[in-house]
């Protein structure tokens, strides 16, 4: 005979499950409206259209994820057979903006100019060219999260580091993000991210060697330029890693990191929002459309009410739906194929690498740090307690900084010993 406190622990899931059901058949319909709305207003306000995912079949897998076409939807498999499927190459043909895009100079800097991505530099590189003999630099390259930009790194690091420290600090907008270009004519996979670091930054400043340091999203481009230049990477820093350390290899893959990541469930708060963002592309297109479009107002109305925006409420405004949609199931999702590759190329090669993780991060749960570790047994696993996603760095930036700078010098060191033996 059950117990009453098993008897309400059921009740609960029942009703849990019974309210997700409920508000998330809502969403289906809600998306599944949408999807006629906007087919409608672009075909008339857009001189080539982009067909959205609805109809469309993936079939280069690895061009597209998966998760872009195999979200189910209630109501879209009820009238599959009323509209024809769609077929999409890979290649878009739109060079300009949405109409439900953003119109202003940083948002439409891909139209007008050669894209390169937006960075900010602390202390200039050194270039071996010019000196061959001058004292090594420690050059660094900073990686920002989904929904972010370099100013998480400059806003919390860059004054943290002294001057004299020999180091070299470049913390970069991803494509798509921040002040970077956000072109409509990409998919925004992980070699276009890749190719625009090495076009805007290995390239030009003729890299050498660096230090990787990453955020959320930006630990598994991190660990994919770590795979792609092993001989050029002295040591990896990922900070609240994504979905990238459980068992995700295979034809499934893509859709199995978004269900671990971005259940459908309507708490917490951030667990919802997440689960609408990634699942619904009308639902998130229209968010975009309402806060991203016209985020100069926006920010226009919370200075009159303070003085200071924060970076971070900022950020989560500078990118388009296209961009933000895009990178969100090609990397984070479309990339859980990969990863067991790089990390391979990674343990092989013996770079050092550090995982630090908060014990309270709701959006990468602390036990993807210990499978990552399992992963890397050679990497150092920190634990930071009572910090989530966020204040893992937030609120400690000195302590943060120390850490970083610490581990910087070891791997040195550690390189060192290695090339003696």
């Amino acid at each position: 005979m059950l117990s009453a406190r098993a008897i309400a622990m059921r009740a609960r899931y029942a009703l849990i499950s019974s309210l997700n059901f409920i508000v998330f058949t809502i969403m289906d319909f809600l998306d599944f409206l949408f999807c006629f709305f906007y087919l409608f207003l672009d075909r008339f306000l857009e001189e080539n259209p982009v067909p959205c995912y609805c109809y469309v079949k993936c079939e280069d897998e690895d061009e597209l994820s998966e998760s872009l076409c195999g979200r189910s939807n209630l109501f879209r498999k009820m009238v599959a057979c009323c509209r024809r499927r769609r077929k999409r190459n890979g290649v878009l043909r739109p060079s300009f903006r949405r109409w439900s895009d953003c119109g202003c100079s940083e948002c439409a800097s891909w139209m007008e100019e050669e894209q390169k991505l937006h960075f900010v530099v602390k202390k200039a590189f050194q270039d071996k060219r010019e000196d061959p003999q001058k004292d090594s630099i420690e050059n660094v390259i900073f990686i920002h999260g989904f929904l972010s930009s370099s100013l998480v790194w400059v806003e919390t690091v860059f004054p943290n580091i002294s001057e004299n420290a020999g180091l070299s600090l470049l913390a970069v907008d991803l494509l798509g993000f921040g002040k970077s270009p956000k072109p409509m004519d990409c998919l925004y996979r992980l070699k276009d991210h890749l190719d625009m670091i090495e076009k805007s930054l290995i390239e030009p400043f003729h890299l050498e060697s660096f230090h990787l340091v990453a955020h959320s999203m930006g630990c598994i481009i991190a660990l994919a330029l770590a795979a792609k230049y092993p001989k050029h990477i002295k040591s990896i820093t990922l900070v609240g890693v994504p979905y990238l350390s459980l068992k995700s290899t295979g034809e499934k893959a893509s859709l199995t990191a978004m269900n671990a990541m971005c259940e459908k469930k309507i708490w917490p708060p951030l667990a919802f929002s997440s689960a609408i963002m990634t699942w619904y592309e009308h639902l998130g297109r229209t968010t975009c459309l309402i806060f991203c479009r016209n985020h100069a107002f926006w920010e226009w109305l919370m200075k009159l009410f303070t003085r200071d925006i924060h970076f971070m409420l900022r950020d989560m405004t500078r990118h388009t739906h296209h961009s933000a949609w895009h990178t969100m199931h090609n990397v984070i999702c479309g990339e859980a194929k990969f990863l067991d590759n790089y990390l391979e190329t990674v343990k092989r090669e013996g770079i050092p690498v550090k995982i630090i993780q908060g014990d309270k991060d709701q959006v990468t749960p602390l036990e993807y740090g210990f499978k990552l570790k399992e992963k890397l047994p050679h990497s150092e696993l920190q634990i930071i307690p009572n910090a989530d996603h966020q204040t893992v760095f937030l609120g400690r930036e000195k302590e943060f900084t120390g850490e970083l700078q610490q581990f910087w010098l070891s791997s040195i060191q550690c390189k060192s010993a290695s090339k003696v033996a």
